[in-house]
């Protein structure tokens, strides 16, 4: 098969980490005997810095016509310290989301055999944990209008969604969940906001179209607590944008590292993988980035994406045969042998 597929390196750590997904991604194309075209596009301050807009239409461009996307990271230090700035690379970050209808992201946490003991949390409270997070990516409270009044003295944010916005997010997640234990749980705070309220019976109105569900209604603030208490209670959770935002980061950490978690965004016509990490400043071209999150977004996309289960597999048999021998950056070492960003994806790509 032949593929077209936007590579957005971003800002940081991204095209370090990105580097690494693409040989891995070559060389399990050669395996399986693909073809890859990569179209590489600004994004984030790199594109600010270019041409002054962190996704432009030429970037934009590129997705479109691609089979799917492969994106690093955005985000620079200098904006993040300038409240004032007009121009931010997460601005791209958010355009990218809504030009591309990709509406839902697929955050998946699991843990690793051989990593265990390097969660924050007790081993008996993480083993066999492996839930997925679908949040919706392109309505709330970071779409809403926004602004100030009383001179600035004021600010407001304002948090709205409508039934077909989350119906549309609902369907993926009782679809996953068929594939999966048929558990799912709606996260909102119904006993508050009028939004939540709004997903809650928009949820409750569709169990009916999947029987074989089983739904339950969680708040916010009780899921966070539940995450660290028995996180392998869970399975499917579908939740807004903002929940959803701050529940996938908390729970990245149990497996050990958030440089190990991939995620997708899901639209319509066009999908877009990545690492959830940031673009990690301080680490910029030190050679010391954790790539296995990016390589393990490139599973996802050779599974959802493209529908080859094969590809993925061979692509999360290297991470977890080099987790296992300790082919590992310092994230990961434990004051052990360590090895570069570029030595951990020759590694991978030579393996598979």
């Amino acid at each position: 098969m032949k593929f077209n597929i936007a590579l957005l390196a971003g800002d940081g750590i991204g095209p370090e980490v990105i580097e690494q997904a693409v040989k891995v991604s070559d060389a399990v194309a050669k395996k399986f005997g693909h073809e890859i075209t990569w179209k590489p596009a600004l994004t984030g301050a790199a594109a600010i810095d270019a041409v002054g807009e962190p996704y432009p239409d030429e970037t934009h461009d590129v997705c479109t016509s691609s089979d799917a996307v492969l994106f690093g990271a955005i985000g620079h230090p200098r904006f993040d310290n300038d409240p004032s700035a007009k121009v931010r690379p997460e601005q791209g970050l958010l355009k990218m989301r809504k030009k591309l209808g990709l509406f839902a992201n697929v955050r998946p946490t699991f843990t690793f055999p051989s990593l265990i003991d390097k969660s924050p949390l007790k081993k008996e409270r993480i083993e066999g944990t492996d839930l997925v997070f679908l949040r919706e990516l392109t309505g709330g409270i970071y779409f809403g209008d926004k602004g100030r009044r009383d001179g600035g003295e004021t600010a407001f944010d304002n948090c709205e969604y409508t039934r077909d916005e989350v119906k549309r997010l609902a369907k993926k997640g009782f679809e996953l969940a068929m594939t999966r234990s048929k558990k799912l749980c709606c996260v909102d705070k119904a006993n508050v906001l009028e939004t939540s309220r709004l997903w809650r019976e928009t949820v409750q109105a569709m169990e009916k179209d999947y029987p074989e569900v089983t739904v339950s209604y969680e708040f916010v603030d009780a899921v966070a607590m539940r995450l660290v208490q028995w996180p392998n209670s869970y399975d499917v959770l579908i939740t807004e944008n903002l929940f959803g935002d701050i529940l996938t980061d908390e729970a990245s950490v149990i497996s050990g590292s958030m440089g190990l978690m991939p995620s997708a965004s899901m639209g319509a016509d066009i999908a877009l993988f990545e690492p959830i990490h940031g673009s990690y400043p301080q680490a910029t071209g030190k050679n010391i980035a954790n790539p296995m999150a990016t390589v393990l977004s490139a599973a996802m996309m050779f599974e959802m994406a493209f529908n080859l289960p094969d590809e993925g597999k061979a692509i999360r048999d290297a991470v977890n045969k080099a987790l296992a021998e300790g082919i590992v950056t310092e994230d990961l070492a434990d004051g052990g042998p360590s090895y570069g960003t570029k030595e951990v994806g020759d590694w991978l790509a030579a393996n598979i």
